[in-house]
């Protein structure tokens, strides 16, 4: 297992400490499940925005109907 080494605020230390307390863990565990999670929420963005581009780049584009459907969903008028 690889170290990493970083520097925090006296406010968010405390606040991590107070957290790895409360949760009964470690410091490290708590850092490395964060950094885990941070990883794997951008590769997903990452994957979604080249997927898009990829069908975008194909001209695969939404149809005006269609992007008046999907607004309206959430109650936007495009109209």
């Amino acid at each position: 297992m690889a170290t990493v080494t970083t520097r925090l605020d006296p406010e968010t230390h405390d606040k991590l400490e107070a957290l790895a307390k409360a949760m009964d863990r470690s410091r490290s565990w708590l850092v490395a499940d964060a950094v885990r999670r941070y990883i794997e929420e951008e590769n997903w963005q990452i994957a979604a925005i080249a997927e898009g581009v990829r069908l975008a780049d194909a001209g695969d584009f939404a149809s005006d109907e269609e992007v008046r459907q999907a607004f309206g969903e959430w109650g936007v008028n495009v109209d």
